[in-house]
């Protein structure tokens, strides 16, 4: 079952983690996993185009290969976020390995915004996480990976993003095709629909 939308009650039940921002008007587009050379200029040049920022959660090793990237990234106004050093799932790593992976990612981020790699996140991780970092999940999954979701389904889902809500998508190699021909017709979508795009930089 695919769950574009996350159901409220992960909200409930994990409510030290930000699922969305308070906005009348806003949605969040937001990129992990990058930045990569196959994918990420292209994605900045159709967000210049359209003139929207947005909010990269960066991988600390492909942060590091590429500086210059990093660099076009934050001279454009887009926020960079930490999304561990090496992309590991925390469910199948010690906590200490986690906490200094994300430590390890920190010179190439500078960010006080985290997101967990596959949403993955033991409990006991929380606590020392939050004391340096926010957690930021999202209130809607493209699922732009998947190649079994064909991308007009994801375009009729999209449908259903509201105000306030965190959109993720990726940069990475293994969607190229697929962003290419879904972001810019979600970015029109939204735009009829009214809605203008932010960064996150506080979560409230």
């Amino acid at each position: 079952m695919y769950l574009f939308k996350t159901p409220f009650i992960f909200r409930w039940i994990f409510p030290r983690k930000i699922w969305g921002v308070s906005s009348s008007q806003h949605v969040y587009l937001t990129f992990d996993d990058g930045p990569t050379e196959e994918l990420t200029p292209w994605i900045l040049n159709e967000l210049k185009k359209e003139n929207i920022k947005a909010t990269f959660f960066c991988v600390g090793e492909n942060a590091k290969s590429n500086p210059g990237l990093m660099h076009e990234m934050r001279a454009a106004g887009h926020v960079i976020a930490n999304h561990t050093m090496r992309h590991e799932n925390g469910n199948k790593v010690s906590k200490q390995a986690y906490l200094k992976s994300i430590e390890d990612a920190e010179p190439y981020t500078s960010s006080k915004l985290f997101r967990p790699p596959y949403g993955r996140l033991p409990f006991s991780f929380v606590r020392p996480i939050r004391k340096k970092y926010e957690i930021v999940m999202w209130s809607w999954l493209s699922y732009d990976y998947d190649h079994s979701v064909p991308v007009d389904k994801i375009l009729i889902e999209a449908q259903k993003i509201k105000a306030g809500d965190i959109l993720v998508l990726h940069d990475n190699a293994k969607v190229e095709e697929r962003i290419k021909v879904l972001l810019p017709k979600l970015i029109q979508m939204l735009k009829a629909k009214g809605f203008t795009f932010d960064v996150i930089t506080t979560c409230n």
